[in-house]
């Protein structure tokens, strides 16, 4: 398995586990009973870096790409 496709498998399981996290803070907050814990309330932001980051990786590739491909010819 290549690093790209790697990557792209890593940032889909991110995407998954963030969507968990956020439905699982809304409905702690949807049950009214008060405050959630602070686990709860900022569990999605560690999902959310991990795929800016890989997000940015895969978007930023295919200009890193072309560039290289410009400058050898």
């Amino acid at each position: 398995m290549s690093r790209n496709s790697w990557i792209r498998q890593f940032h889909r399981w991110m995407s998954v586990l963030f969507t968990v996290t956020v439905i699982a803070n809304l409905v702690q907050i949807g049950m009214g009973r008060g405050n959630p814990p602070n686990l709860v309330t900022y569990s999605p932001l560690l999902p959310l870096a991990v795929m800016f980051f890989t997000g940015a990786y895969m978007f930023l590739l295919p200009y890193v790409g072309t560039r290289n491909k410009t400058t050898s010819a």
